[in-house]
This record gives structure tokens, sequence and C-alpha cells, in this order.
């Protein structure tokens, strides 16, 4: 596929007007949009801010390629849009932004548009090509521009497929890997830095990439065996496991494209200390070092953001079984539908019973990679079984990852010939027996007293505490939205819930419907506080408050937080103590106005007046302090 096929006249802006970072986003954002490619433009400009907000991409020599994998895409889409003057865009050279190339991938981009997009990412390095760009005047001479780009690089890739090793086996070869987390602009922008830089310097290199359409350019263990280094410029995990005592620089994917030189001279480097796959991270001082909190976080979340789809698939499943009807599931009860039995099977006794498992096997694979998966998910099934519940299977996954890590440590000088033996036999039977035997005779009973210590507490919270409760539970989930006080909040609320207890689940989703609600409601009664632009997303908030998706006000945070994040903190708070003091009972941990429905028919009512109130709440508070546009 061509650039040209998803950069076309439609979605070019010859002369941005913005003059800031998040204007250029929007009107980058709604070029797309009124060329039909998006489905959702608030959606989809919060996913741009959410990738903005894990490193800028603003690459350098005046170019930003603000970019999305996302479901709110309707069609694969680059806008373009130049800006004169300059855009002040965060960039990794400090200097302003220029050429502006946004990217709009689906959720599920298939491979032709990846491939494209890629490529794009490729030409934008070539100087003759920004040059021209900028000296371009009309949409035509800007196709023109890339389509000659574009015949450039296909003629590059169909003379070679795969980087060359060197002939000679004493010449220095240096090796790299570059992953970005969307797998579609950085990527490729630090491989092809790195290979201009080799070039420049005369050195072969070989570069793999981790896209978002696979690995490309695989390098093989006769490639990493003549290697004189290794350099992992990657925001997202990569298999290192195979540079084994090697000399390996580890930064993240900015640093590929912004100091490649360097880069390549520290791979260059004999003297270095090699790097030691044994260890989580390696000892070489290029590693970003972690404390202690962010580690524990960074993996807890791992466990996290792989268990949700079986929370939120399984809580719909069960909420509808309750819209049939409470007892629905139950082949004892007059209420009895067979259907209903079978959603109930999969919803709850299916992907239920897996959230545990789930949760301690990624938490171990993300400290000890694969081999500490299979550990984490038997001390995640025995946490279960022993009753030591959600507490237990974090503990299990931290357990495996860690236990696992040593056995790696504790067989790093085993004989040669045992090498392969260590992932498919030693490290899964022993992490596997150790992890059970703890779990077994030294957590599970403690924990398990803990638990039930816990879940007995909150069944006794009543009047005024449990008001209390859902105060602080409905606030924590507006704080950063989806961030990690709303992320604990939830993640408590899903353990309670498995342990029978709804009132914290009750509390976190109903504040986490607030924001989206609130805002909408202030665009509806402070009109002239806000832009064109912005009152035309008062519906999809509407709808994605409805949906319990708390990120759709991240775009109004991300631009006013110290206005949007008390206010709707408070309205939540009200919103979430309120369902409490109702009585609302919410069985369910996702969904939204489905689940409310679905599992509390009977309290439906006062739970929606509770989100009511608290997003009205929220809506006067935020309505009354923010400025209008021409004053902000």
């Amino acid at each position: 596929m061509r650039i040209t096929e998803l950069l076309t006249k439609e979605t070019i802006a010859m002369d941005l007007s913005a003059t800031t970072k998040d204007g250029a986003i929007d009107e980058l954002a709604q070029q797309l949009n009124q060329a039909g490619k998006l489905n959702h433009l608030d959606d989809y400009i919060a996913a741009i801010h959410k990738r903005e907000q894990q490193s800028s991409t603003g690459i350098g020599e005046g170019i930003a390629i603000p970019h999305a994998k996302v479901e709110a895409v309707k069609t694969p889409a680059i806008a373009y849009g130049k800006s004169k003057a300059g855009v002040d865009y965060d960039s990794l050279d400090m200097q302003p932004a220029h050429l502006f190339f946004m990217i709009a991938a689906p959720a599920t981009g298939e491979q032709t548009h990846l491939d494209a997009l890629a490529k794009l990412s490729s030409v934008l390095m070539d100087e003759s090509v920004r040059k021209a760009l900028l000296e371009a005047d009309s949409p035509e001479e800007v196709l023109a521009i890339i389509n000659k780009a574009d015949d450039e690089a296909t003629d590059e890739e169909s003379e070679i497929t795969e980087d060359p090793a060197p002939i000679n086996d004493d010449e220095p070869y240096v090796l790299a890997v570059t992953a970005c987390t969307t797998g579609i602009a950085h990527t490729y922008m630090a491989r092809d830095a790195l290979k201009k830089q080799a070039e420049e310097m005369g050195i072969n290199i070989k570069v793999e990439t981790n896209g978002a359409s696979g690995i490309k350019n695989r390098l093989t263990q006769e490639d990493i065996d003549r290697a004189t280094g290794v350099i992992v410029a990657a925001d997202v995990h990569v298999e290192t496991n195979r540079f084994n005592g090697k000399n390996v620089v580890q930064v993240p994917v900015a640093d590929g494209i912004k100091r490649p030189e360097a880069l390549i001279n520290k791979a260059l480097d004999t003297t270095r200390k090699p790097f030691v796959a044994d260890q989580h991270q390696s000892s070489n001082d290029d590693t970003e070092k972690l404390s202690v909190g962010k580690a524990i976080y960074k993996h807890l979340m791992n466990g996290v953001s792989n268990m949700l789809p079986l929370v939120i698939a399984g809580g719909i499943l069960m909420a509808i079984v309750f819209m049939i009807g409470p007892n629905a599931m139950d082949p004892k009860s007059s209420e009895y539908n067979a259907f209903a039995e079978t959603l109930w099977n999969i919803g709850n006794k299916s992907a239920f019973a897996l959230i545990i498992p789930i949760l301690a096997g990624y938490i171990a694979r993300s400290i000890a990679d694969k081999p500490g998966f299979a550990a984490g998910l038997v001390g995640g099934m025995l946490a279960v079984s022993g009753g030591s519940g959600f507490l237990g299977g974090i503990i299990a996954g931290f357990l495996a990852g860690y236990l696992t890590q040593g056995i790696k440590k504790a067989t790093q000088n085993f004989p040669q010939m045992l090498e392969g033996l260590k992932p498919t036999l030693i490290y899964p039977i022993v992490s596997v027996t150790v992890t059970g035997l703890l779990m077994i005779y030294v957590f599970n009973t403690p924990v398990a007293w803990l638990n039930n210590a816990l879940i007995s507490g909150l069944n006794n919270l009543s009047g005024s505490n449990v008001v209390i409760l859902g105060i602080v539970l409905g606030a924590m989930m507006a704080i950063d939205m989806g961030g990690p006080f709303n992320k604990a909040a939830y993640v408590f609320s899903t353990a309670a819930l498995t342990s029978g207890n709804a009132a914290p689940i009750t509390a976190a989703m109903v504040g986490g419907m607030v924001p989206p609600i609130a805002l909408a409601i202030a665009m509806m009664i402070f009109r002239s506080k806000f832009t064109k632009e912005q009152r035309g997303s008062i519906i999809p908030n509407f709808v994605m408050g409805a949906s319990f998706i708390t990120e759709g006000a991240i775009p109004f945070a991300a631009a006013d937080p110290l206005r949007v994040i008390p206010s709707m903190m408070i309205g939540s708070g009200v919103a979430g103590g309120l369902a409490l003091l109702f009585g609302s009972n919410i069985n369910a941990p996702h969904g939204g106005l489905v689940v409310i429905i679905g599992t509390d028919p009977s309290h439906a009512l006062l739970t929606l007046l509770a989100i009511l109130i608290g997003a009205v709440v929220g809506a006067v508070i935020y309505g009354m302090i923010k400025q209008s546009p021409n004053k902000a």
C-alpha cells in the first residue's frame, strides 16, 4: 500500500492556525474527522493525548508525528499540517515543530496499512524530503513529494530485505532492537536514525523492529554470536535474555532517534560490563533505574491490564443474566433459563474464574519474562483454591516472578550443555514446585484470614462509615481518570466483588461514570465558556459516562487540570457516597448503565439519581470556576 492511499487532499491542512501543542492536535484531528476517517473525535483525541503522556511524538528536525491505534478510527489515514511559525511541541531537540503528520490507525489495523505508516516514518528521516515539504505551497505538491519518496523507499526495500552481516568476522557488528508503545512511528524512525548513523560511521548494523505488524528483520542466533554490541531502544518489553553476556545498551526509543551516534559508540565499547540475562534489568548504566515502588506498580499494572478483558467480559455477561432474572442461572429456580445458565457459566464460572490466575501469571511474567508465567498461573490457582483470593493472587505473582529470577541467577553458571534444558525443564519444574509449596504451606492461611477479615469488615460497614467509603472510592476514580489512583480504587473494588461484597465496586463505578457526564452537563449549562468544538462532544461524553469510560474526560483534564480534576473529584465523591447511602448494590465490575439496571434493578433509579446529583455538582463547580475561552 502506498502512503498516499492514506494521505489524501482531504486530510491535508497546508497552514495550521494553532500556536500550541494541544491546538495542533485538535486541528489535525478535526481534519481527519471532517474527512470521515474517525468514528469518535473525542475518543481519538483522548488516545492521542494518552500517547503524548508516555513521551512526546515531537521527534526533532521540525517534525511531529502524533499517532494512535484505537477503535475510534473508522478508516486508516494520515493527516498532514504545516506551521510556518512553528509550534512548541516538546520535541526531542527542543526546537519548534513545523511539519505534522497525524497517524490514525484502527485498533485492528491491517498489515498493509501498518506497512504504509512505517514507510512514512522512514521517508521523513530524509532531509531533502523535509526541505521539500517546507517549501510546498499546495496539497498537490505535498502528495507529489511523498509519492516520489515512497517510490524511492520501495526501490530500496526491493533491493535488500535484510541487513547483511559483515563478511569478515573481525569487523565491528552492531545489532539493535527498536520498539515503541504503538509500534507505528518511533519504532521505524529509531531504526532509520541508527542505520543512517551507522552508515556514516562505516559500521555494519542490523536492526530488528518490534512494530504493530509484528517483528521484522529478526535477529538470529548467528547475528547475536557475532555482534560487538546490542542497542535496545524500546519503550515496551522486548526479549533480552537472548543477549546474555553481550555488551547491551538499553535506552528509551526516543534516544535511538535523538542520539544514535552515542548509542553506537557505546555498543562498540567492549570494556563495558556485559549484560546479565538473569537479572530483570541490565547491569549497564543506560538501563532506566526504577525505584522499588515504581517497579512494584509496573508489575502490578501489567497483571491488572491483562486481567481487565476477563473482568469486563465476565461482568457484562453476568449483568445480562441478571436482566433475564435474578435467579435465571439456577436450575432449581422458577426463573430458570437455559441460555442464561450458559451465559453465567461463561461469564462467572469461566471468565471470572481466570481473573486471579491471569493477574498472578502476568505479574510474574513482567518480573521474570516467560519463565515466570507458569509459576504465576499455578500460584494464582492455589490462591483461589486456598481462599486467599485477590490478595493471594498478587502475592503469588510477585513470589513466582522473583523466585524465578532467583532460580535463573542460581543456574547461570551451569554447564553450557544444560542451556537448552533451563527454559523447558529446570525453570518451570523448580519455580512451579516451590511457588506451589510456599503458597500452600506459608502464604494461603494467613492471607486467607486477612482476606476474610477485610471482607467481614466491609460487610459490617453501615451508616456514615459506608458513605465515607463511597466518597473516598468515588473521588479516587476521578483523580487521574485511568492512572494509578483510579486503578488502585478499581483493583480494590474488583477484589472485594470477587469475595462477595459489591459496595466498593458500586462506589467505584458510579464515581467513574460521573466525570464525562459532568463535563457534558457543564457544556450545556455554561455554553459560552466552551468552544464550539468542545460542545460538539456533549453527546459522546454522555455515552462514555453511561458506559463507565472515565477516560472520556481526559482531554478536558489535560487542558485544564487545576479546575477539572478537583471539581470532578467532588462530584464523583458525592455520587459514590450517595449510591452507598441509597443502598445501591451493583454486582458486576464493568458496563455502566447496563449493569446498573441488570444487576440491581430495585435500586436503579436511586443509583441514577446519585450519578445525576454528583454530575450536576461537578458540572456547576467546574462551570463556575472555568475561564471563558478568550480569557484562558
